[in-house]
């Protein structure tokens, strides 16, 4: 395991993905998010993506050049397009928006089309929290869910994530996928031909299976069942019938260098609690519910370790796998 600063881990992680065609401005943009996941310790959504980027890059599965826009606006409302580009430019731009427009109108919804992986989710809804905001976010993804009571995948996994500001205090950060495990996860068992849990998948007939091969070329079981099916759907449609986007089956998996490209929806919402019962009212409502959370020994509030894991990493540098290293090193090469 090696142990890098944060800037240093940013300019490799931007390095590698220049030298595979992304502008300077989206590599920049890309690198802060993926090293801030492994800051608050989500290595899955890390500079351990960026060689999976890289070859979306060379197989021209993801526009490096790409300039994000504000395709149409009203109101509290707009829509970005993120030209096929690499996601986080147009994450960017929403939150920016997002924060104007929430201020104004007391509300404010940015849905992002022909847009890719945006990474943790959560990391975008930091900067809304901190302006004071209540912050929503999800996305679609390529499908890896079947529809509740169907055995071939049509909805991603999904993602949603929400911050709720605290005054003088992190805020409470939720964030989850809605199947019952990340696909990465049958794909290392399989890797190390292990077989997996009961509950995590289906195979291709929709069957339970311990086997992560089929589980692979089945679908990911939905957390809850019938419920986060629903769920699933309700984002999808969120995602893409707003904003233009490609459904989940649409899309090429994001684990393969070629395939089309993914044109993924995100949506976020922000709401101002001074436009509803108050800022003050909001926080007492808040922290009243925390302190009753907290008065049970072992609850932790969500997100809370992540951001202990990011003042830790911050102060004692990253710690990334070597293999890790060695693939970005190739890359910049």
């Amino acid at each position: 395991m090696a142990i890098m600063i944060s800037e240093n881990l940013r300019v490799l992680a931007a390095r590698a993905l220049t030298r595979a065609g992304a502008s300077t401005v989206a590599a920049a943009s890309t690198a802060r998010a993926l090293v801030a996941a492994d800051e608050h310790g989500i290595g899955t959504h890390g500079v351990s993506r960026t060689a999976h980027y890289a070859g979306h890059l060379r197989n021209a599965r993801v526009i490096g050049d790409a300039v994000p826009h504000i395709a149409h606006e009203r109101g509290g409302a707009c829509l970005i397009d993120a030209g096929n580009g690499l996601a986080y430019p147009a994450c960017e731009i929403a939150v920016a928006e997002l924060i104007k427009r929430a201020k104004q109108f007391g509300v404010a919804y940015v849905g992002i089309t022909n847009s890719n992986h945006n990474g943790m989710t959560s990391f975008h809804l930091e900067p809304l929290a901190e302006a004071g905001l209540v912050a929503l976010a999800f996305c679609n993804s390529p499908a890896a869910m079947n529809a509740w009571g169907g055995k071939r995948p049509i909805f991603g996994t999904n993602p949603i994530a929400a911050a709720f500001p605290r005054r003088g205090q992190w805020p409470v950060i939720i964030d989850l996928a809605l199947t019952e495990v990340a696909k990465g996860k049958l794909m290392m068992a399989a890797r190390d031909n292990k077989p997996i849990p009961l509950g995590w998948a289906l195979d291709r007939d929709g069957k339970p299976t311990t086997d992560a091969n089929e589980g692979i070329h089945g679908s990911l079981v939905p957390a809850g069942g019938a419920k986060g099916a629903m769920l699933a759907l309700m984002i999808e449609l969120l995602a893409v019938s707003l904003t233009g986007a490609a459904f989940g089956f649409e899309m090429d998996s994001f684990f393969s260098a070629s395939g089309n490209t993914a044109r993924l929806g995100q949506g976020f919402l922000a709401i101002d609690p001074g436009a509803m019962a108050g800022n003050e009212i909001y926080s007492e409502r808040v922290e009243a519910l925390v302190t009753a959370m907290l008065e049970d020994d072992g609850v932790r509030l969500p997100g809370y370790r992540r951001f202990e894991n990011r003042e830790k990493a911050q102060r004692d540098g990253v710690e990334i796998p070597d293999a890790i290293i060695a693939e970005l090193n190739a890359l910049t090469a």
